[in-house]
């Protein structure tokens, strides 16, 4: 970074517009904008995450995962930038597996709750979503490296194996959907 902001409002953006990292001027609402802006919540999603208590392995790997992120919405910022490579993709892939190997098969859909971290872990999921979605409609606009497409797909993945995760070290139970609605009260006599 060549220099650090001394005055946050600029006045710049009163038009609608807002400036990229290579300097170019666009709408706010442009794919790339609205790209790296979900990118951006994302990454506010996971900081509120790392507010919880959480062990000091998960802490690291989602303060990890928020730098990646932040590279990535630099990608995004600057056209024809590249931060994203496989190894982020094979980094996240790695993880999402040993986490995974301690939890029960999936049989049945399983709804976001359980410990305030595994919900807010889903929250993240739904952003990552979403966020991969904005980049698919700027890819057909403008192409996107497959690494950052990639690595957003895999991390709704880490994010949903996550939210099981830190449920079975809270020792709380994946919340699983029954159709038709809220489950019989099992409690009555």
């Amino acid at each position: 970074m060549g220099h650090r902001l001394s005055r946050i409002y600029t006045r710049t953006g009163d038009d609608g517009s807002t400036g990229l990292g290579d300097g170019t001027r666009v709408a706010k609402d442009s794919p790339r904008v609205e790209a790296f802006g979900t990118v951006d919540e994302l990454n506010s999603v996971i900081g509120l995450m790392l507010c919880e208590a959480l062990p000091d392995d998960l802490r690291a790997t989602l303060e990890r995962i928020q730098h990646e992120l932040f590279d990535l919405g630099g990608e995004l910022c600057i056209p024809g930038h590249r931060r994203m490579q496989a190894a982020h993709v094979t980094a996240l892939e790695q993880q999402l597996d040993a986490m995974n190997q301690s939890l029960a098969p999936l049989k049945e859909f399983i709804l976001p709750g359980g410990t305030r971290t595994a919900a807010l872990a889903h929250l993240a999921r739904c952003v990552c979503r979403r966020a991969e979605r904005r980049l698919m409609t700027l890819h057909r606009l403008e192409p996107v490296a497959a690494e950052t497409l990639q690595y957003l797909n895999r991390l709704s993945d880490f994010l949903f194996v996550l939210a099981r995760h830190v449920n079975r070290l809270g020792g709380r139970p994946d919340v699983l959907w029954q159709p038709g609605g809220v489950p019989a009260d099992t409690t009555k006599k």
